[in-house]
């Protein structure tokens, strides 16, 4: 089938990619659905029945569009970070943000440091901008601070990507490492310093906004898509200087954010004790993930998300015929990272009980017929 012919030789040299297949392309390459979705790191435990309310209550305006400023959101945001609205700007989730971030400070052959194996969604931006990666192996499932700060200084990269906690491994460093490697970097690289898993994060995992909040080379990433329940949604968030934040209006979408989901989020903030109960409920499904893997000889890793990183003790093949497995024969759906030597470990997310229970029943019959 024939193409324009005239896209830019950068687009016409790139593959179709999705960096995820989704649960929902599995179901149908299958032809099985899926009985227990914990593979894409989603809170099975739903928004808040508050939020609820207010997704129907927003649903009678969805034919306005969302306010193009993001007023509201962003001093609800403010008001529960301690910081001001120009530190903040909101974005289509992270994914959209991130590749706004590259628009803004890559040009095609600049080099983006960032680690090997880590979110691949930030590599599709980087790739669809013209940037070159370069990549620095995890050190015993941890990313590597040292090497990515080396890395840009020998690279002199204008921009690096850190997740902390860590996806795809849920391993993390302390808010004073985190601090140290951000003050560490040279001022004209950027850093994103992405935080979406920071709701479930132990005590001093977090920097405070007041410690990063005045360097302009440092922007932080948030979501409401994993303990607020809400990755249908849609809604993300930037912490940064103002400047570096309102940097974001000279390209954003502005239509870009929509009603419903704003009034989700606006809602899922107000709502304390619910993020307090969710969070309550991700511990203890993660204790019963790392319990499974456990009792059938696997080696969970300590984790930091809502998800737990799995060391299946082989190889890729190994790993990946228990995924495969897994979905095809009892409908569970999960992932694991995708290079060596992540790629010996699966991920499972944290769910409701009857995913658990799934779980805890299919995961030896898998792993009996691929030892048999």
């Amino acid at each position: 089938m024939s193409a324009f012919s005239r896209f830019t030789p950068l687009i016409a040299s790139l593959p179709s990619t999705i960096p995820f297949v989704g649960p929902e392309a599995i179901e149908r390459q299958r032809g099985r659905p899926v009985k227990a979705r914990i593979g894409a790191n989603e809170s099975g435990f739903g928004p808040a029945p508050s939020v609820l309310t207010a997704i129907g209550e927003a649903a009678t305006g969805v034919w306005k569009y969302s306010d193009p400023e993001n007023f509201e959101l962003r001093q609800a945001l403010a008001r529960h970070l301690g910081t001001a609205p120009e530190n903040l700007a909101i974005g289509e989730g992270i994914d959209g943000l991130l590749g706004q971030i590259v628009r803004m400070v890559i040009e095609p052959g600049l080099p983006v440091v960032t680690s090997l194996g880590g979110y691949p969604t930030f590599n599709f931006h980087v790739a669809g901008h013209g940037g070159r990666l370069v990549t620095v192996p995890y050190v015993d499932d941890r990313e590597d601070l040292h090497g990515l700060l080396a890395a840009v200084k020998r690279e002199d990269a204008p921009l690096v990507y850190f997740a902390n906690p860590d996806n795809p491994m849920g391993s993390w460093w302390n808010a004073d490492s985190v601090i140290a490697f951000a003050k560490a970097l040279p001022e004209t690289c950027l850093l994103v310093l992405d935080e979406a898993y920071g709701e479930t994060a132990p005590a001093g995992t977090i920097p405070s906004i007041a410690s990063l909040i005045d360097m302009p080379n440092v922007i932080r990433t948030r979501t409401f898509s994993k303990a607020y329940g809400l990755a249908g949604a849609r809604v993300g968030h930037v912490i940064g200087t103002s400047g570096t934040a309102q940097a974001f209006d000279k390209i954003r979408n502005h239509f870009g954010m929509n009603r419903v989901g704003t009034a989700a989020a606006l809602a899922a903030l107000a709502d304390s004790e619910y993020l307090t109960e969710v969070l309550g409920k991700i511990a203890v499904s993660r204790d019963r993930i790392t319990a499974i893997a456990l009792e059938n000889g696997l080696k969970p890793l300590p984790s930091a998300t809502n998800f737990v990183a799995i060391d299946c003790g082989k190889d890729n093949v190994f790993a990946r015929a228990i995924v495969d497995r897994l979905m095809e024969d009892h409908g569970v759906f999960i992932r694991m990272p995708g290079v060596a030597p992540l790629n010996r470990c699966i991920r499972i997310s944290t769910g409701p009980e009857a995913d658990m229970a799934l779980l805890e029943e299919a995961l030896p019959k898998v792993l009996e017929s691929l030892t048999a």
